[in-house]
């Protein structure tokens, strides 16, 4: 009661003006959802951004480790920067083995199972197996239009009658005048592992000169000068370029691009 006696006006009760609040769904019926809006996001990063790739073997020695019997490399490797323009001399790309000569020793990594096989190639889709491809791994040293060959007095690589150096590169043997990487036979070329002569080769238009760090280790360009592309590989046919390493922990690092021209 007031003060002068009289009632209290009793408050009405406040409506809410407020919506209803939306039940929240169960975790596991939310679950099935947030996995398929994952797999898609990984489809489209796979796709249009980058994805890993394995060393598979030590033709990239040392700057990429991979060997029998060892753990390999793992890399990634982006798309987008040859979306806006083409390899450079002194990338590392990867690249699916042109058809011919370069693909004589791959087998698919794929089961024999049909259901088997379906998985592997659903998985691959998002990144999860590698593709069902000869992927392969070198570094780009002459571009559509120069002429590269092997080799000047100090056994160095040279495009466009220019020395190359290459800091990055290993060779097991030193250089002997008059031993040519390759000498061709009957049944193709047979590959001379001290030997470092080749060429001239012109690299055709839209295509690469390719090789592996490691040089007396790796049958890059210089072992398929017979095919239809005198060795080079068709800039259509690189999957990206390798930026970065990401397993093994102990060498997880930038895999850096050096234009050997640049000297």
């Amino acid at each position: 009661m007031d003060d002068d006696g009289a009632s209290a006006p009793v408050p009405r009760r406040r409506r809410s003006r407020g919506k209803k609040q939306k039940k929240q769904r169960p975790f596991w019926q939310e679950l099935p959802i947030l996995i398929v809006i994952a797999a898609v996001i990984a489809a489209l990063v796979v796709t249009f951004i980058g994805r890993p790739y394995v060393i598979p073997s030590q033709s990239m020695e040392p700057t990429l480790h991979g060997c029998p019997g060892c753990t390999g490399d793992r890399i990634y490797v982006e798309k987008l920067t040859y979306d806006f323009g083409d390899p450079k001399p002194g990338d590392v790309v990867v690249f699916v083995g042109p058809s011919g000569s370069w693909n004589k020793e791959y087998h698919t990594n794929r089961s024999s199972n049909v259901v088997a096989r379906g998985v592997q190639n659903f998985f691959s889709f998002f990144g999860l197996v590698p593709p069902d491809e000869n992927d392969l791994v070198k570094r780009v040293i002459a571009v559509g239009g120069q002429t590269v060959q092997c080799c000047d007095a100090q056994g160095r690589v040279m495009v466009d009658g220019k020395p190359l150096d290459e800091p990055y590169a290993r060779y097991l043997y030193p250089y002997q005048p008059g031993l040519p990487f390759a000498v061709k036979t009957p049944m193709g070329l047979s590959i001379n592992p001290i030997g470092r002569e080749f060429g001239p080769v012109k690299v055709p238009e839209g295509n690469l000169w390719v090789m592996g760090d490691n040089r007396n280790e790796s049958a890059d360009s210089r072992a398929h000068q017979d095919d239809e592309f005198s060795g080079t590989v068709p800039v259509k046919d690189v999957r990206g370029k390798a930026v970065f390493k990401i397993w093994p922990p102990g060498r997880i690092g930038p895999v850096r691009s050096q234009d050997p021209q640049q000297n």
